[in-house]
């Protein structure tokens, strides 16, 4: 039963329920990023081409088209689909920096203020030396 208690102890830490929480996110997020891509970045993009930025591809062998109109044996390099996977994760890792980067800035500010160190103030240690100059 300890092995359960531990696993409990082990799930219920703040930090790997953060984690979870951001995992979902962070799957949620890349959907939006991913319909942000395919329904506004890259029909933009596919009016440069005159295609659909998605569709792009350099065929190296073209296929056989049979009765149905279904072409088979074609070799081609999706490079549409790739590009746009590569704009998503330029998005998804952008976003995920400022969210990073504004953490940082915020566990900065939470840093407690350190103290002045105990002792003679500034005024007194002057004082000081000024009567000690005074006896000379």
């Amino acid at each position: 039963m300890s092995m359960l208690k531990e696993f409990k102890e082990f799930a219920m830490k703040g930090n790997l329920v953060d984690i979870a929480v951001g995992f979902v996110m962070g799957a949620a997020f890349k959907q939006v990023v991913t319909s942000f891509t395919g329904g506004i970045v890259s029909p933009l993009i596919g009016l440069l081409f005159n295609a659909d930025f998605k569709d792009l591809k350099y065929i190296a062998k073209e296929g056989v088209a049979d009765a149905a109109g279904k072409v088979t044996g074609e070799v081609a390099i999706l490079y549409g689909e790739f590009l746009t996977n590569v704009i998503d994760f330029v998005i998804v890792a952008f976003v995920m920096f400022m969210v990073v980067k504004g953490v940082n800035a915020l566990k900065k500010k939470e840093e407690p203020v350190v103290e002045a160190p105990k002792g003679p103030s500034q005024e007194d240690l002057l004082a000081e030396i000024r009567d000690l100059l005074k006896k000379q």
